[in-house]
């Protein structure tokens, strides 16, 4: 074999034994989902005396399969029976809601909960941390589109060995680099997973299948939401040809975004398993980034509405691209060991 060949692939071979080592140390625990999970049940009960019909689910990256040992825990409190759920309005009801639940909190649950907050914004949520557990939280009501993601993100997750450790690199990396916080206006983990997705799904040999075309009946907005975690436990694994290693994939997902995907025109769509051209609607009509949400169709990229953020976002991809394909050594784009003490 040629010794240029075998150097290159011994280079990716240890760039992707760094990704798996990131993944196993940072990938959070089954201690960690049961620490969440033992607190959604105790809450579920003490809202339950606020809201009889209610149910609180564990929702986002703690059940998604994609959570780190630091993440942070996502609850959804729905309160009324399925249909009549899509007409909770967050400005109004939403908000009185909360305020009742927090006012609970505060008064019977002070052994066991603290720093319970209610933010006013526009999606209103109750913010607080578990005491014996230090686990932080965030509690919406009737976002019924996120506990349906939960279960289709979950899916993804546990389809493919790789999809997992590629998507925990990359929110690392998104994360030391300042690019991976919506609230100043950058991306979201959920739109980084799904650029991933997409990524994996539009490689000349897939490593993704789109799971809502090919499964439509387990992954029906339809389906009741007392159905929907039965979903991930349904769907056999995914046989790709493509042999690419967690190396070759994190170095193509870079280029991919800092080369190939054409910003201006185009949408990342993982129900479509494709970039689509953008639609004329005005959810999408000057924007810099558009990602649709797989199940509502919304634009989960909207936060990024500055020229500089998108410039930012990027540049990043590009410079981390070309000091990866330079180095093939994981620490020239994110420093392990801070990587690892942040878990």
């Amino acid at each position: 074999m040629n010794l240029n060949i075998i150097t290159h692939l011994l280079l990716f071979y240890s760039l992707s034994q760094q990704i798996l080592e990131l993944f196993e140390a940072c990938q959070q625990q089954v201690s960690d989902l049961k620490k969440k999970e033992l607190c959604r049940t105790l809450l579920q009960r003490e809202i339950q005396l606020l809201f009889p019909q209610s149910r609180l689910f564990l929702v986002g990256s703690s059940l998604n399969g994609f959570g780190t040992r630091s993440s942070d825990g996502d609850l959804c409190l729905v309160v009324k029976e399925e249909p009549c759920f899509f007409q909770v309005n967050q400005k109004t009801e939403a908000r009185h809601i909360l305020t009742l639940v927090h006012k609970h909190f505060c008064t019977r649950l002070s052994g066991y909960i603290e720093r319970p907050q209610l933010i006013r914004a526009k999606v209103p949520i109750v913010k607080f941390r578990d005491k014996v557990n230090c686990v932080e939280f965030d509690l919406n009501v009737n976002n019924i589109v996120g506990i349906r993601n939960t279960f289709l993100l979950r899916t993804y997750a546990y389809l493919e060995n790789r999809v997992r450790p590629l998507v925990l690199v990359i929110k690392k990396w998104a994360s030391h680099h300042e690019i991976n916080d919506a609230s100043r206006g950058t991306l979201s983990s959920y739109s980084l997973v799904l650029m991933v997705l997409h990524y994996l799904q539009t490689l000349p040999e897939p490593i993704l299948p789109s799971l809502q075309k090919t499964y439509p009946e387990s992954f029906s907005p339809a389906i009741q939401l007392q159905l929907v975690h039965q979903a991930p436990c349904n769907i056999p694994p995914y046989l790709s040809k493509n042999e690419s290693n967690l190396g070759d994939l994190l170095l193509g997902f870079l280029k991919y975004y800092a080369t190939e995907f054409d910003w201006d025109s185009q949408m990342i769509s993982v129900h479509e398993a494709k970039a689509i051209p953008r639609p004329d609607g005005i959810e999408w009509r000057n924007k810099y980034i558009c990602i649709e949400e797989p199940f509502d169709g919304k634009n989960t990229a909207r936060a990024v509405h500055e020229k500089q953020k998108f410039d930012m976002i990027k540049d990043q991809f590009l410079k981390s691209w070309q000091r990866l394909q330079n180095k093939r050594d994981l620490n020239s784009i994110l420093p392990l060991r801070a990587a690892i003490l942040k878990r």
